[in-house]
């Protein structure tokens, strides 16, 4: 529940930012983990909140449920033809 609670707070349309969202699902189209991704794809203070966005959206995939959400976390983008599109 704790990774839930924190993915919430990006759920808002707000959090968005299409380039860096394109820039994310490029990045993660190969699994990696969270925080060097996030360094990949940019300034990580701009770059997690769309992350976070993504993650709770669906557009990234990780397991939310067996482990806490961390930097460490293997994140990857979820299958062509998910409900989210950027």
């Amino acid at each position: 529940m704790a990774n839930m609670r924190w993915l919430s707070r990006y759920r808002r349309p707000r959090c968005l930012r299409r380039q860096v969202a394109a820039a994310l699902l490029e990045v993660f189209a190969e699994p990696g983990p969270l925080r060097s991704g996030a360094g990949r794809a940019g300034d990580p203070l701009i770059v997690l909140p769309v992350l976070f966005h993504l993650l709770w959206s669906g557009a990234l995939v990780t397991d939310v449920t067996t482990r806490l959400l961390d930097s460490d976390a293997v994140v990857h983008a979820a299958e062509r033809g998910s409900r989210w599109d950027v």
